[in-house]
């Protein structure tokens, strides 16, 4: 059972490492949310970090 949790836990770092590289944020935060939280950092991730978009002319 615990190496289930422990692999849900780098499952869900890996992509919370992806949402952050993919939205131009830091990675570590996300990385630390996702091993304490677990898959719920991934929507938190998601929802939380805005692409960065370049100001219209």
């Amino acid at each position: 059972m615990i190496y289930a949790l422990v692999i849900l836990c780098i499952v869900s770092a890996g992509v919370c490492h992806w949402i952050a590289k993919r939205r131009g944020a830091s990675a570590a935060p996300w990385i630390a949310a996702a091993v304490l939280f677990g898959p719920l950092a991934i929507p938190l991730a998601y929802f939380c970090i805005r692409h960065n978009r370049e100001p219209g002319p």
